[in-house]
């Protein structure tokens, strides 16, 4: 380290501490199987400055939670004991919602979410009982889409019984999901029963082959995309899947809809590592060939994009995840970076509700908080305002346990009062389950960015 500075004097050859390399300690073992990721440099890279609790949506509310300082690098530091010691992981890891805001607040680098969720997946398996009722919740719950999968065969007889209120009091008294929220409907045709019934590939080829000639673009010009649709607007929003693919179509690129499973973030929520690898498999083994045919990967739900981008590379070393994570994007993000959205958008006039924006945190974590209101603001026939920046509380399944409602609704109740005192009276926001909160504490109508732009430039 250079000598100290005396007075005003700036000493030029001055370098920051640099993080603990790891060739003094001994590396610790997360997972006793194959797992043997070591992020001791990461926890000596905090500063304990404190930025991450005074952004934790869950610590501001809940003065029991130790907040994600604790979580992350306190609970690496602490694992560093001597050998035959064993350090039981806290069971307050389960209290944290994963909005991951702490990594967008931590000035040092400090990769807080992939402590977290590492120490919850070994929590799970080494601390929470495979018998108790919160596990089998939580994975219920983790695993929505094998859920989606039966509702979805019959949606109608589906959505009466699960907002019946005898079953809402049995699944809270059973199971611990909160009777206070409805479930969302199940669409009576899913995206890709509708995706199929259309003509699948060969009918998106045409239509983009269309609207090249359309544009003046060259007939064969490269431009493709895999649709990571996600579950929810498979099976729940199906009006969403439907507007990403006539947007991209409009601007000429021919869609393909591979194979693909969860995208995990419900799954690393709860601790369920195992489930999140065996569906991360699946999706980047799907994507990674055709990413190498020269697609990119487009996602409508900003937690899918950021799982996709972020958690896997943190998490899983999987064949092909780099080339799949770096080739991942958000659907609206992609067309403002890739094409003249906004010149489109200029000329355009919709007949559309004035929107009430909230900004997703797994979004805001990729740069993109801003992106809608930017997009509209200049769009002749709505008014976009943003409610600020709070959290919506839900934080996927977060919100769905009964001994967490409470807490979710109290994260919400800022994002509430500003949507209360917004003028427009329908919200707008790219997270699914952002959208079931407002819904929830607004009683609003709530529509994606991509609805907007369909409705702008198609209808």
């Amino acid at each position: 380290m250079s000598e100290r500075v005396e007075d005003s004097t700036v000493d030029e050859s001055f370098e920051p501490t640099q993080p603990n390399t790891g060739e003094s300690y001994e590396p610790v073992q997360v997972f006793p199987d194959d797992q043997t990721m070591d992020l001791r440099p990461g926890a000596d890279s905090c500063t304990k400055c404190s930025t991450c609790d005074t952004n934790c949506p869950v610590a501001a509310v809940d003065d029991e939670f130790p907040g994600p300082k604790f979580q992350g690098p306190e609970q690496w530091r602490l694992k560093q004991t001597d050998e035959g010691e064993e350090y039981t992981i806290d069971d307050s890891v389960m209290d944290c919602s994963n909005c991951m805001r702490c990594d967008d607040a931590c000035p040092s680098g400090v990769p807080l979410s992939q402590m977290h969720n590492e120490a919850r997946g070994e929590y799970v398996e080494t601390e929470m009982s495979k018998f108790s009722r919160t596990y089998w919740r939580n994975r219920l719950l983790a695993n929505y889409r094998t859920s989606a999968k039966v509702g979805t065969a019959v949606p109608r007889l589906a959505n009466a019984v699960l907002n019946n209120s005898a079953v809402q009091w049995i699944n809270e008294t059973v199971l611990g999901i909160t009777s206070e929220r409805e479930f969302p409907d199940f669409a009576t045709q899913t995206f890709r029963e509708w995706w199929a019934d259309r003509g699948g590939a060969a009918a998106s080829r045409e239509n983009a082959r269309e609207s090249r000639e359309r544009m003046g673009d060259p007939a064969d010009a490269d431009k493709q995309v895999a649709y990571f649709h996600g579950c929810y607007s498979n099976y729940n929003t199906p009006e969403v899947a439907k507007a990403m693919v006539r947007n991209f179509e409009y601007f000429g690129y021919e869609i393909v809809v591979p194979e693909q499973r969860c995208s995990g973030t419900p799954m690393f929520a709860n601790g369920m590592l195992s489930d999140a690898r065996r569906d991360a498999e699946v999706n980047v083994s799907s994507f990674s060939d055709l990413v190498d045919q020269g697609y990119d990967a487009i996602c409508s739900c900003t937690s899918c994009s950021m799982a996709i981008r972020q958690e896997y590379p943190e998490l899983f070393d999987i064949d092909g995840l780099d080339d799949v994570s770096t080739h991942t994007y958000e659907a609206v993000e992609y067309l403002r970076a890739f094409e003249d959205l906004e010149g489109e958008l200029a000329d355009a006039t919709v007949e559309f509700p004035d929107l009430a924006y909230h900004a997703p945190c797994h979004g805001r974590n990729q740069g993109l908080e801003r992106q809608a209101v930017e997009l509209f603001r200049e769009l002749d026939g709505v008014e976009v305002e943003d409610v600020g920046k709070s959290c919506s509380g839900i934080s996927g399944t977060y919100g769905w346990k009964a001994e967490k409602y409470e807490t979710s609704m109290k994260i919400g109740e800022e994002m509430f009062e500003h949507m209360d005192h917004a003028e427009p009276e329908t919200g707008l926001t790219e997270c699914p389950t952002c959208s079931m909160q407002m819904e929830h504490g607004s009683g609003y109508e709530i529509r994606h960015p991509l609805e907007v732009v369909e409705a702008a430039l198609i209808e």
